[in-house]
Order: C-alpha cells, then sequence, then structure tokens
C-alpha cells in the first residue's frame, strides 16, 4: 500500500498493512536548534517547509512517513494583501506593524509566538466597502497561480517547490485548502470587534460572512473542475483557546454552518467524503456544527492543559467523528519513558478506528532529536 492509500483506509475504517507515521512540521526554532547541535544543515533550514522535498527527507531521517499538512491551497484571502510595514516603535522597543491582513500587530525581535492584535483596518462599512469588498473578489489566478490547472501531460503542480503527482496513481495525499469561513475574519477585524458587529451593524456581519463564504466556495469549485484527483478537503479556523470558542455557537451555526454544508456538497458531488478541520484549543462546543454540516475529521486536537482527546468524542458522536492528531508533542523534550506512555495511550485510541496519530502542533523547539528518533521506532514496532 502507498501512504496515500494507508491514511484513507484508516479514516474509512478500512484494512491497512500498517499505520502510518505522521507529524505536523517543525517549529523554526526546533531546526534551529537541531542545526547546532549537528543533526542539519544551517543552510538547509530555509528549504525545510510543509512537503517540501527537504522536509520529506528529514521526515525519512527521523522515521516519519511524512506530514499530514499537504496542502494545496488556492487564495481565498483578500487580494491583493495590504502592504507590510513598521507603523510604529514604541519606547520599549516593540514595533507596530500593519499585517498584509489588515491587522496591526505588536511584534519584537524575541518574539517567538503569535503576534497580538492592538488596531484593524476594519472597523465600519465604509472600510469593508472600499478596502475590503473588491479585495475578495474571485479571479481564475487565485487557483491558477497554484498551478492546479493541469490537464494532458501536465501530471504535476509546483507551489515554493512543492511538487506532487495530480494523477490518481500518485503515492501521497493531497488536502484541498476549502477556506477558513470565520477565521479568516476574525483576522481581519479582530476578535472583539466582530462580536461588537454582530450588535452593531448585523447587516454588515451578514454580508462578511455571506462575501467570504462566496470566495471560498467559488476558490473550490475551481479547484475541484481542474480534474485534480484531491484526496480529502479541509478548512481552517483558530478560533477556540483553552477555555473554549471565540465566537458564540450559535451565532456559528446559524451563520456559517450552511457555508460548510454548501462546501462539502460540492467535494461531495466530486467524491470527497472526508473533511478535516483545522481548528486549534477546545473546540467541544463546535464540534456539532461541524458535524452537521459535512466536517468530519477534527485536527490537531491540542492535548494542551484541558487534555483534548478523540475518546469521549466518538463517545458521544459516535464512528462518523474522525481524527488526526491528538498526540501530545511535549514527551519529546522529556525521555524514551514518557515517550512509551504516550505511545501506550495512543494505542487505545488507534484500536477505536478512523484516527490517524499525529502531534497536536508543529513540533516545538525544545524537542531532542533521538527523542522523536524513539517515538517513530516505537510506533512502528507497535502498529506494524
Amino acid at each position: 500500500m502507498t501512504d496515500r492509500e494507508r491514511i484513507l483506509a484508516v479514516l474509512r475504517y478500512q484494512p491497512y498493512d500498517h499505520l502510518p507515521i505522521l507529524h505536523f512540521g517543525f517549529l523554526g526554532d526546533t531546526l534551529n536548534k537541531w542545526a547546532a547541535e549537528g543533526h542539519l544543515d544551517r543552510q538547509s533550514i530555509g528549504a525545510i517547509y510543509d512537503a517540501s522535498p527537504a522536509e520529506e527527507e528529514l521526515s525519512r531521517r527521523l522515521g516519519f512517513d511524512g506530514n499530514y499538512h499537504r496542502v494545496f491551497g488556492p487564495n481565498s484571502r483578500i487580494d491583493p494583501p495590504f502592504e507590510s510595514r513598521v507603523l510604529e516603535t514604541t519606547p520599549e522597543g516593540f514595533r507596530k506593524v500593519l499585517t498584509g491582513s489588515g491587522a496591526i500587530v505588536l511584534d519584537s525581535d524575541d518574539n517567538q509566538s503569535i503576534s497580538p492584535h492592538v488596531d484593524h483596518i476594519l472597523k465600519t462599512r465604509q472600510d469593508w466597502d472600499a478596502e475590503f469588498v473588491p479585495r475578495l473578489a474571485f479571479h481564475p489566478e487565485r487557483v491558477n497561480a497554484a498551478q492546479v490547472n493541469c490537464r494532458g501531460e501536465m501530471r504535476r503542480f509546483d507551489q515554493g517547490g512543492r511538487e506532487f503527482l495530480m494523477d490518481a496513481t500518485r503515492e501521497t495525499h493531497i488536502l484541498l485548502y476549502c477556506g477558513s469561513l470565520y477565521g479568516a475574519l476574525r483576522d481581519y477585524m479582530g476578535v472583539e470587534g466582530l462580536c461588537f458587529v454582530q450588535a452593531d451593524d448585523p447587516d454588515l456581519f451578514d454580508e462578511m460572512i455571506r462575501i467570504n463564504g462566496e470566495l471560498c466556495y467559488q476558490c473550490t469549485e475551481a479547484a475541484l473542475n481542474s480534474g485534480v484527483p484531491f484526496d480529502i478537503g479541509h478548512f481552517w479556523e483558530d478560533i477556540a483557546f483553552k477555555n473554549g470558542p471565540l465566537v458564540n455557537p450559535a451565532v456559528f451555526r446559524d451563520k456559517v454552518g450552511p457555508h460548510y454544508r454548501r462546501i462539502t456538497g460540492l467535494l461531495a458531488r466530486h467524491g470527497i467524503d472526508i473533511v478535516s478541520l483545522d481548528c486549534d484549543g477546545w473546540i467541544d462546543a463546535l464540534l456539532p456544527v461541524w458535524l452537521d454540516n459535512g466536517v468530519n475529521v477534527m485536527f490537531p486536537i491540542e492535548v494542551g492543559t484541558w487534555g483534548a482527546e478523540l475518546s469521549p468524542w466518538r463517545e458521544k458522536y459516535g464512528k462518523g467523528l474522525l481524527g488526526v492528531g491528538g498526540m501530545d508533542k511535549r514527551v519529546f523534550a522529556r525521555d524514551y519513558a514518557a515517550v512509551d506512555r504516550e505511545v501506550d495511550r495512543l494505542r487505545r485510541l488507534v484500536d477505536l478506528g478512523g484516527f490517524l496519530p499525529c502531534m497536536d502542533h508543529r513540533i516545538a523547539g525544545d524537542a531532542i532529536w533521538e527523542n522523536v528518533q524513539y517515538y517513530c521506532e516505537r510506533m512502528r514496532r507497535v502498529f506494524a
């Protein structure tokens, strides 16, 4: 079997010869540390990113079969983006930076996390009409720029160095990115801004969701109409944190749910029955909205401080809820015994079926090279 066949078999409760050993990429700090330790050539770090040839070579050295996050991504964000620039440097040494999404963030040289939003261009209907609506219009280059429109002798596309066989004989899986139906708007307007606009201008709120959802649909439709046999539909949101969602679940169901249903219905008509959703944080309150609207794979199931896990979701929602992720990457900073305990915990979850263990986010900078190798060896022995 190919890795592509194994991944699809696991998620469809079909027989497979061995469990694919997957990861979700690496943080830059991780690669820099491993280079300093002599495991990597520092000159190669810039070439290591999701599904790149250099990352695939690193995966093989560590013992992984590959990265789950092999995504073909039509551009469903604002286009053109805003010109990113430094607006101000504070006396404390922080920089206020305008990002391509129109957010103003606070950044610094030693920042190792997501830069906090301090302001946004998008505040009013006037801002929306003038700066965002034109940038959210569909045009073919949103898809063609990624070279998905390949037919005849064109059997490959190259997206920033990533090369995949685009016919049904390929050995690697491809996720088709179907957009972000709420998280993108959060990036444009901020959590507080989106909360206030629901009450202050509900018509604008509805319009924002509708225009963004329509763009995501059109990008997905154009990619599917190319004839490329994608394997899994894939959304991104990141609209939850450790205490729950950043949106009222009832509002999410009422306003955003229909756009999910429309896109997952489109995927189904093209034979794609597996649809995954990347949302960090404690997502439990949003699960039924996604499941009821055609999204059936939760990813990356962050273990975090709240112990997210597939089993209680499976007990509540049944075998229709699938999972990728849920592996506690923190054990990589500990020892072999901690890795053994984590593999034993994952064995129980794999036995449920429809679950692919994968790091619950990028492998972090405290990861010990030998521990990661040991994890792959141990997983291969246990799940051979």
